[in-house]
């Protein structure tokens, strides 16, 4: 009885945690991309239209994130010296709750060639999700979200690398 009632515990607690992550998203497969605006520390801005007809991958991250650096080291490694001068294709990694100033410090450490967006007060974020990451969108020259990861494993890197390659055609 009691074994049942430890395994009944643990089934209810694995469903909640399930539907968290379900709920995460506000952003799906198929949605169009919401708009957004990019506000740097100095004022500048940079809104989602100006990609307008263009590939784009959203990458949401942390500095403190361990999966994040993985995904990263991945971009850094593999997706930007492929598609750094592609026209047709933007990058936009997006540090969640960090500012230009953070995210020059941290890249000071990584040294990262692609750049970085700061989402001080996780305005975009909010947009696309409620929480977990790392997470990213590939948006199709439509507009519409083609692909969406969520954490990260080599598997699912290389499905998106796959999948900007059918965005792209």
């Amino acid at each position: 009885m009691r074994k049942l009632l430890v395994w009944s515990i643990l089934c209810v607690m694995a469903l909640a945690v399930r539907a968290q992550e379900d709920n995460a998203d506000i952003v799906k497969l198929g949605d169009r991309m919401p708009a957004f605006t990019i506000t740097r520390d100095n004022g500048a801005t940079i809104s989602s239209s100006s990609f307008d007809g263009k590939v784009i991958l959203i990458n949401f991250f942390a500095t403190w994130c361990p999966p994040c650096q993985k995904e990263l080291a991945d971009v850094q490694k593999s997706l930007w010296p492929k598609y750094k001068d592609r026209d047709d294709f933007v990058l936009l990694v997006v540090g969640r709750e960090h500012t230009d100033a953070d995210l020059v410090k941290y890249n000071e450490r990584k040294g990262f060639d692609f750049p970085l967006y700061p989402d001080k007060n996780r305005a975009i974020f909010g947009a696309f999700a409620k929480n977990l990451i790392p997470r990213s969108y590939l948006v199709g020259k439509d507009g519409q979200v083609v692909y969406v990861t969520k954490g990260y494993t080599a598997e699912e890197f290389a499905e998106l690398m796959e999948q900007i390659e059918k965005a792209l055609k």
